[in-house]
């Protein structure tokens, strides 16, 4: 599931009814309505938040993407914020 703003992906869950692409977190499937099953969604947010690093920047909200680089401001990771 990629972001409609930057274009990155996004982490998502998918429907077992239709295979559409949810955001994390979501209840129900965003094009058909299926309960999403609780273990998926619990799974996925667990390993999403337990490996992003904070930017550097004790100023910046952003997170470490693949590049090595902040998704918000572009600084490199130098280490844990000030």
């Amino acid at each position: 599931m990629k972001c409609p703003d930057c274009g990155n992906e996004l982490p998502h869950v998918v429907c077992p009814k239709c295979n559409a692409h949810s955001p994390i977190g979501s209840k129900f499937c965003c094009r058909c309505g299926e309960p999403i099953p609780e273990e998926q969604k619990e799974e996925i947010q667990e390993n999403d938040f337990s490996s992003r690093k904070l930017c550097s920047d004790g100023a910046c909200i952003g997170v470490i993407g693949k590049n090595g680089k902040c998704q918000i401001c572009g600084k490199p990771y130098t280490g844990e914020p000030v």
